[in-house]
């Protein structure tokens, strides 16, 4: 069944899947946006008891609802302003050391670092032998990306590409399915270093926005870099703070430099995880930082 749900995926028209249920997502139309809501809330058991808004049918659309504000204090943040906590809810799917330059997507399958980052070698040389994490966001989930860790915004790299789900049945299937997908690039300099925030986009993902750009896939104009470096005021994000989110369900990567973090014991693929609870420390606080 597995294999079948991939041949499928190879056979269909993407990103033509996709903005079509964009169409519907962003109905506010009632008669369409009501029962679309309603059926999804079934279909994956959506718990709105944490969200601002519990009541669907006063969301203004499909996409309102699925990128939902959860309540203040839903989602404390663990540890001391050190603690490199969940960008989001999700699910661990794989975490570990690069290989040199190469990440673990699924049992017996890799990929670049240099391809994930769509390119920019410079910026993958500083990740060799780093650290990883890759977040698997179902579609129950919050759907809002959050800051790891205070961060400066120095680039991000718009990458087209493929629009394969991401779960694990195709996870196991597709090599190197994450440098396929589209996806956005953001890096940060932090109190850990280097960081790069990858938001990959999936099966009938109908955008990914930044707070700083608004959406930002699809585009139409190919491959993008952007260099924030210059940028006044600074785009500086404190921990915890929201730097986008998904419309529809995707995986956020985290890349560290090496020696840079230390991951947390208890971390383990397949764990269920929500923002801000504690992933890992700095490794070396004084060559980063102090508390």
């Amino acid at each position: 069944m597995g294999r079948l749900f991939v041949i499928l995926q190879y056979l269909l028209p993407q990103h033509g899947l996709s903005r079509l249920v964009a169409l519907f997502a962003n109905s506010r139309w009632s008669l369409i946006k009501n029962p679309f809501i309603h059926l999804f809330m079934r279909r994956f058991r959506v718990d709105l008891s944490e969200a601002v808004t519990t009541d669907y049918r006063q969301f203004e659309n499909f996409n309102a609802f699925f990128t939902r504000a959860l309540v203040d204090g839903a989602r404390p943040l663990q540890g001391n302003e050190q603690t490199i906590v969940s960008p989001a809810d999700g699910a661990i799917s794989q975490l570990g050391t690069l290989r040199d330059d190469l990440l673990l997507q699924a049992k017996g399958i890799s990929y670049s670092c240099v391809d994930l980052l769509g390119g920019l070698a410079l910026d993958a040389e500083k990740f060799r032998n780093g650290t990883f994490i890759t977040i698997y966001l179902s579609p129950r989930d919050y759907h809002r990306v959050h800051m790891p860790v205070w961060g400066t915004l120095r680039a991000s790299m718009y990458v087209p590409g493929r629009l394969f789900s991401v779960n694990q049945r195709t996870t196991e299937r597709v090599s190197g399915l994450f440098t396929r997908n589209e996806r956005l690039v953001c890096l940060f300099d932090t109190p850990a270093g280097p960081m790069a925030l990858i938001m990959v986009g999936a099966m009938i993902v109908a955008g990914i926005e930044t707070v700083w750009g608004g959406q930002v896939c699809p585009n139409q104009h190919g491959q993008l870099h952007t260099d924030f470096s210059g940028h006044l005021p600074p785009i500086a994000l404190e921990k915890g703070a929201e730097m986008g989110r998904f419309k529809l369900g995707s995986t956020v990567i985290l890349l560290f430099g090496p020696d840079a973090i230390a991951l947390e014991e208890n971390i383990q693929p397949d764990n269920k995880i929500k923002l801000g609870e504690a992933l890992a420390a700095p490794a070396n606080r004084n060559s980063h930082g102090s508390e």
